[in-house]
């Protein structure tokens, strides 16, 4: 059974940081592409940054600079650093999930097949 599970989200206030973390299980990890999304209210899910099985990284361009993926393989453990918060960055952020084939648009929610419940990130101004 497919688990994803988030941790390190809070509040700061605008400039500061967090780490957020994502723990999965139940699937071979490092076959996966692996995604972070974020969702503020009244507003779609937006793709924030994305891990495809070959390593290699892809990040919505408000994030650039600011948010850096990485990860734990022994752990099975995908982190997204993010500097520089700004309030604009206020959202639930999700980890999400999906087999290499479905790999195609890593900002597209419909091509992952397991989420995490999310992890509710506030940056104040």
């Amino acid at each position: 059974q497919v688990q994803l599970q988030e941790s390190g989200g809070g509040s700061v206030q605008s400039g500061g940081s967090l780490r957020l973390s994502c723990a999965a299980s139940g699937y071979t990890y490092s076959s996966y592409c692996m995604g972070w999304f974020r969702q503020a209210p009244g507003k779609d899910r937006e793709g924030v940054a994305n891990r495809d099985p070959d390593g290699s990284t892809a990040y919505v361009d408000s994030v650039k600079g600011r948010f850096t993926i990485s990860e734990d393989k022994a752990a099975n453990t995908l982190h997204l650093q993010m500097n520089s918060l700004l309030p604009e960055d206020t959202a639930g952020y999700y980890c999400a999930a999906a087999p290499a084939a479905y790999c195609t648009q890593w900002f597209y929610p419909g091509e992952y097949h397991y989420w995490g419940q999310g992890t509710q990130v506030t940056v104040s101004s």
